[in-house]
C-alpha cells in the first residue's frame, strides 16, 4: 500500500513553513526594491494560523466583507483596506471601525456610505473602483472587465472631476498574470483615467500578480512599478495579490476509496470532493498536479480519472497515469492546494471536510484543525 506522510491524516490540506517563507521572501524583496507596499488578500490566503509567520514579512491585508475585516483585524492587528463590490447600512460602521481605506466599487455606493464615513469622524482613505474595460483573463468567470462588468466605475461615468473625497482609486483587472498583462493593463489605465492619477494619493493595483510563479520576471516587474512612480510622484503603490503568497506552498493530502470502471474508463474514487473542497479545478479550470503521476493519458501506463465524493455528477477531473496500477488505501497528493482551496470549501453532501495542517520549518507536522459534525451542523443550523 503506498502511504504518503503516515502522520498526516486523510484528508488534508498541508501548508508548508518553508515554502510559505520562500514565496513571502521574495515577495517582501520586490516591495522594498519598488518602492511600493503589498498587502495580503483574504480571498487567496485566509490560512489566519499563518499569519505570525506573514506579518514577519509584511504589515498589511484586504478585506472583501465584515467578516474578513474583522479577522485583519484580530490575527493580522491591522486595520483592513477594504473593498466590496456592495456594502449594506447594517454592517457598514463596523466595517468603517476596522478599515483604514474603504473603496467603493459604484457611485451610488460612494453617495449613500460616504456621508456615514464623514459622520464617523474617523479618518479613513476613499477610493473608487475604476474598470479600464480591458483585460486580457479569457475565463470569463473571472473577467472582471467583461462587457457589462457589474465591477468598477468606467471613465464616462466619472466625468471630469472626481467626487468630493476620494484620495484613491482601485483597479483589478489580472487572475495569476505576468508582468506583461500589467504592463498592458496600466496603458489602459492611463489612458482612462491618467488625469486623475495625477490628483489622487494612491492607486491599488489589485491582485493576480503572481510574482512567485517560476518564470515569471520580477525585474521587469519592478522596472514597470518604478517607472509609473517617475510618471505620477504623487501616488503610493498597493498591489494586493492572492494566490502569490500561498502558490506552490503546500498540498492536499488524498485517499483512495474505490476503483470502478465504466465503457473504459478508470476512475478513481477519492475520500474528497473537486466540487466541494477544490472548485477551481472545476470553474478555472485549475489544473493540478498529483504527485508520482503524469497528467493525461500515457501509452502503456495505467491511467485514471479523478472522482470526488459527492453525489454530482460532473464532480471529477483530469486523467493522470501511474506507473503502477492504483490500490483502494493508496494515498495521493495532489500538489499546489492552498491558495483559493480552503477558502472555497463547502460541506456540499456532508462531506468530510479536509483537515488543516502544517510542515513547520523543522519538519514536524502540526495539525491545526480537524472538522467533525459539529461543523457541518453549526453551518447550516
Amino acid at each position: 500500500m503506498n502511504v504518503e506522510f503516515p502522520q498526516i491524516p486523510s484528508p488534508c490540506f498541508v501548508l508548508e513553513e518553508n515554502l510559505l517563507r520562500k514565496n513571502l521572501q521574495l515577495i517582501q524583496s520586490v516591495s522594498q526594491r519598488a518602492g511600493v507596499e503589498i498587502i495580503l488578500a483574504f480571498k487567496g490566503f485566509a490560512m489566519w494560523s499563518a499569519f505570525p509567520i506573514v506579518r514577519e514579512y509584511i504589515s498589511g491585508a484586504t478585506a472583501s466583507s465584515l467578516h474578513e475585516a474583522k479577522l485583519c483585524f484580530e490575527e493580522m492587528k491591522t486595520e483592513a483596506h477594504t473593498y466590496a463590490p456592495v456594502y449594506d447600512m447594517e454592517t457598514f460602521p463596523e466595517i468603517i471601525r476596522m478599515s483604514s481605506h474603504i473603496t467603493f466599487n459604484s457611485l451610488s455606493q460612494y453617495e449613500r456610505f460616504y456621508p456615514l464615513i464623514q459622520q464617523s469622524g474617523k479618518k479613513i482613505s476613499v477610493a473608487l473602483r475604476v474598470n479600464p474595460e480591458f483585460s486580457e483573463v479569457e475565463t470569463e468567470l473571472y473577467n472582471p472587465c467583461a462587457p457589462g462588468s457589474r465591477l468598477g466605475v468606467i471613465a464616462e461615468q466619472i466625468g471630469d472631476k472626481l467626487p468630493e473625497g476620494i484620495d484613491g482609486l482601485h483597479f483589478h483587472t489580472l487572475c495569476e498574470s505576468y508582468s506583461t498583462d500589467l504592463q498592458k493593463t496600466l496603458a489602459a489605465v492611463e489612458a482612462k483615467f491618467g488625469k486623475f492619477l495625477k490628483k489622487v494619493k494612491w492607486l491599488n493595483m489589485g491582485g493576480g500578480h503572481l510574482m512567485t510563479r517560476k518564470g515569471y520576471d520580477t525585474d521587469h516587474l519592478i522596472e514597470l512599478l518604478k517607472g509609473l512612480q517617475s510618471r505620477y510622484p504623487n501616488l503610493h503603490i498597493i498591489m494586493e495579490p492572492g494566490s502569490a503568497f500561498a502558490w506552490e506552498t503546500g498540498f492536499l493530502k488524498a485517499s483512495v476509496l474505490d476503483l470502478v470502471e465504466n465503457k473504459g474508463i478508470k476512475t478513481a474514487m477519492l475520500n474528497v470532493s473537486f466540487a466541494a473542497h477544490m472548485p477551481d479545478c472545476l470553474e478555472m479550470p485549475y489544473q493540478p498536479r498529483i504527485r508520482h503521476a503524469e497528467f493525461g493519458p500515457v501509452s502503456e501506463k495505467p491511467t485514471y480519472r479523478m472522482g470526488g465524493n459527492t453525489c454530482l455528477s460532473g464532480d471529477y477531473y483530469g486523467y493522470w497515469s501511474f506507473d503502477q496500477e492504483l490500490k483502494i488505501g493508496d494515498d495521493l497528493i495532489l500538489e499546489d492546494m492552498i491558495h483559493y482551496t480552503m477558502v472555497k470549501t463547502t460541506f456540499f453532501n456532508g462531506v468530510e471536510h479536509p483537515s488543516i495542517g502544517m510542515i513547520k520549518a523543522n519538519g514536524e507536522f502540526q495539525l491545526i484543525r480537524k472538522f467533525g459534525y459539529e461543523d457541518y451542523k453549526g453551518k447550516l443550523s
